[in-house]
């Protein structure tokens, strides 16, 4: 059997997760490294989002848009 890695394979401790997101963050706060936002659908739509990426029809991040503001 394969699998893939989870997070859980590189973050040992809270402070290596700290370190690792506060790189990649710095990145993408530099500008080298982006972010592809794919598909942004409304939460009552997230059964498609699923359909979408069971079929591989999806490239990017797949953001669900809330209804209104949250405050």
């Amino acid at each position: 059997m394969l699998t893939r890695p989870t997070l859980g394979h590189f973050i040992a401790t809270r402070a290596e997760l700290l370190a690792r997101a506060g790189d990649v963050l710095g990145w993408i706060r530099a500008g080298s490294s982006r972010l592809r936002i794919g598909l942004e659908l409304p939460l009552a739509q997230a059964a498609e989002a699923h359909r979408r990426l069971e079929a591989r029809g999806t490239t990017g991040k797949v953001l669900f848009a809330a209804a209104r503001p949250l405050t």
